[in-house]
């Protein structure tokens, strides 16, 4: 996880391959239901922080103003709609799933654009790059109608990318950062819990 970036741009053809990762996330039904809005360079990048982290006192006490430095944001967005209309086709019909949204025991919309997020994740990573996941935890409508997002839409969060700057990382490690986290032992259960 990185959250300190040097604003250096990306190569497009890296860019390429790492965006391109997300058609690789599994799909129920092959539903097609994830989308990326790719701001890329401070012009654009800009305006998504201008709109999420305002000038003033929440920007004055943002943990890690490096994170702005970000060349590439990618918004991963989920389309229940598309999952929906899949799932009314006479292939997939006798499901039931495509009458509503509640009838999904898991809204795999969600699930499936979340993997598109690790794949990006993953492929930045192996190509040298930084990247770091984080939600909208603020002016998310405003955000999607700034971006022109079609309603509908539910923003599964930002994905950050960039080459990391691992000196500015030392000034300040994460407040979670020396929380213990479970053996694998007691994470995977064999047979039985």
């Amino acid at each position: 996880m990185v959250r300190a970036f040097r604003p250096d741009p990306i190569p497009a053809d890296v860019l390429e391959r790492v965006l391109g990762a997300a058609r690789r996330a599994p799909a129920a039904g092959n539903s097609d239901g994830t989308d990326l809005v790719v701001l890329e360079g401070p012009q654009h990048t800009r305006r998504y922080w201008d709109i999420t982290l305002p000038d003033g006192p929440s920007r004055d006490r943002f943990g890690y103003p490096r994170l702005l430095d970000a060349p590439v944001l990618a918004v991963v967005l989920a389309d229940a709609d598309a999952y929906l209309r899949r799932y009314r086709e006479p292939d997939k019909a006798a499901t039931g799933l495509g009458q509503s949204a509640e009838k999904w025991p898991v809204p795999y919309w969600t699930v499936d654009a979340s993997f598109a997020a690790i794949l990006v994740l993953l492929a930045a990573t192996n190509e040298g790059l930084g990247a770091l996941f984080f939600g909208i935890f603020e002016h998310e409508a405003e955000l999607l109608r700034a971006l022109g997002v079609p309603d509908g839409r539910q923003a599964i969060g930002t994905v950050a990318i960039g080459w990391p700057d691992p000196e500015a990382e030392k000034d300040r490690p994460g407040r979670s950062a020396d929380r213990r986290t479970r053996p694998p032992d007691e994470i995977v259960h064999r047979g039985h819990w």
